[in-house]
Parts: C-alpha cells; structure tokens; sequence
C-alpha cells in the first residue's frame, strides 16, 4: 500500500505552515513528545511509501480515506507491536487527519470516518521489572563524591522516591524543588502538572547535589564535562535527555555489578511498593500521573502474591512407582 495520489513531480513542496505533520508536531507542548509523534508519523509515511528515508513532511495526509486508514490499522498490527505501541501510531495518524481538516485541506466527513478506527485491545504485564532495595543501596554506592557522581546519586534517589517519568525527570528545574515541602513540581504528559514528594534521605542526597550544582537558574540535573562542569547555555544549566537519564543508570548499575535497570523499572517499583504499604489507588495514581485508575491498578502486586501463595498450598506428589 502507498499513500494516495503524491503530488506530481515538479509540484511546489507543502510550506510547513500549511502541512498538517509541521501543524500538529508544533501543536505538542513536550519536546519527548514532538519527538515520539514525529517518529510515528515518520514511521508510518516509510512503511506507506515504501521508501525508507522518507519522513511525514509533504505527505498527501488529507487525501487518506477510510479504506486506507483501517489497511494502516492492519498493517501496523502485522508488525507485531505491542497494542500500546500500535495505538500510539493510531493517535499520531487521527490527530494529523484532524489538522488536515483544521486546515481546510478535507471535509469533516472524510476526517471523522477515516479517523473512526477502533483501539488495538490487547491484555499484557506491565513493562518494567521490580528494583529491590539492595540493588539500589549497590548503586548508591557506586556513585563518588565526584559532581558526577553526587548528581547520579541524588537522581536515582528521586527516581525511587517519586517513580517519576524520565522525561519528567530530564525536565525539572531549580525551581520546581520546595525544600521546606520536600516537594517536587512535575509536569507530566499533556503538560499536567502535580506534586511528587521526596524522602528524607533523598533529600540529603538532593541537597549534596545542589551544593555542586549552585543556584543558577536552570535544569534541576545537567550533563557534566570530564573536567567537572555543568552544561550551561545563556547562563543556565540544561536538562538531560531521556536517553542520558537512562545512560546514567546503565553505568551505575554496572559498576554496582547489578543487571541493567531502566527509568520504568523504577516506576513500576514505586507503584508497587505504595500498593503493597497499604496506599490506596486514587492517591498512587496522583503521585505517578495515571490518568486513569485503571493503569495504576495493573502495576498491583498483591493479586499476584495471592495467586502465588494459593499455588504454594500444592504439594507435588513424591516419585513412588505404581504397585
């Protein structure tokens, strides 16, 4: 399948202004998500066009009809994605329609049927894999009082303490710490802002940062030189990416000689370990961001505990031949 009626060679290319992939990608508050979307539409216009450095700039997006949209939907299934992934394609394809349609470039008829696409239903195990507190203690430990070191200490300490995201964590700012409320000002997806809150001794970890870092203005953690400095840009500390968030744990879990952890790994583990203390849903899911209950829930590990427990009841039967 390709994506209908290109333009023609020689056409005059789709000023940014008037493409619906530009219009929609600057729509998105968050740099992590202009950055997912891109690259589902980016992914999208390749598998559709068949040419493999093709991007969703300039594509014909408002000649896509119903019939092309549920091949899409199809196609994007063949693939083997998980449901989540698949449908996070899905958005990225209905909100470029619907900035067609803004645009004047397709009826609302034609947008609201090839948008009417059903979600991708699948039942699947939370990602991530449970961090125990040893583990962490091991990475702790191999941080040094090095500012390198005081910086991955006090964000692995945040990391257990709040389950942030890491892009929440990439984009935290001086400002968002309140000391004196052992809070943390997060803004979450779709630019929702709520308050985490820090332990006492991620706040001394936090604090023995800070002493490093100073009180410029800027990013609450920033990339630093092998000569010790902060990246700075017009006087201000810049945030890590994503990707540097999870570089930082990779090298401090190994030099801990424990197994790779992920960013999500620790959310999952603070999600669980709040259920397991008795906190009820509604405010586990305030603290991590949830917006429904519904995906808070799943990270529940006393179901599971139960499950085991009712198995561990079973004896196996001892090898005997029959008479």
């Amino acid at each position: 399948m390709s994506l209908p009626a290109v333009s023609a060679p020689g056409a005059p290319a789709v000023e940014p202004a008037r493409d619906p992939y530009h219009v929609y990608l600057d729509s998105l508050t968050s740099p992590e998500s202009r950055r997912t979307m891109r690259g589902c539409l980016d992914r999208l216009a390749r598998m559709l066009t068949g040419d493999p450095n093709a991007t969703g700039a300039g594509q014909p997006w408002h000649l896509l009809r119903y019939e092309h949209t549920v091949r899409i939907r199809t196609m994007l299934t063949d693939q083997g994605w998980s449901a989540a992934y698949v449908n996070k394609h899905l958005v990225a394809l209905r909100r470029v329609l619907k900035e067609a349609w803004r645009l004047g470039q397709t009826s609302a008829e034609d947008m609201a049927r090839a948008s009417d696409l059903a979600p991708v239903r699948q039942s699947r195990l939370p990602a991530g894999h449970h961090v125990p507190p040893e583990v962490v203690g091991a990475a702790l430990a191999a941080c040094d009082d090095s500012p390198a070191g005081r910086r991955d200490a006090a964000l692995i300490a945040v990391l257990y303490s709040t389950g942030c995201r890491r892009a929440e964590l990439g984009g935290l700012q001086l400002a968002d710490y309140d000391p004196g409320a052992r809070s943390l000002r997060v803004r979450g997806k779709r630019d929702k802002e709520r308050l985490v809150y820090l332990t006492a001794d991620a706040i001394g970890l936090l604090e023995r940062w800070l002493a490093v870092r100073g009180t410029a203005p800027g990013a609450l953690f920033s990339p630093i030189s092998t000569a010790g400095r902060l990246r700075m840009r017009d006087g201000r500390p810049v945030g890590l990416t994503g990707q540097g968030i999870s570089d930082i744990l990779t090298r401090r879990f190994e030099a801990a000689g424990a197994a790779r952890r992920t960013p999500h790994d620790f959310r999952r583990t603070f999600i669980g370990e709040l259920l397991d203390a008795g906190v009820d849903l509604a405010t586990a899911q305030a603290l991590v961001g949830h917006a429904s209950p519904a995906t808070t829930a799943r990270y529940d590990r006393r179901p599971e505990r139960t499950r085991r427990e009712a198995v561990d009841r079973l004896h196996l039967p001892k090898p005997r031949p029959l008479a």
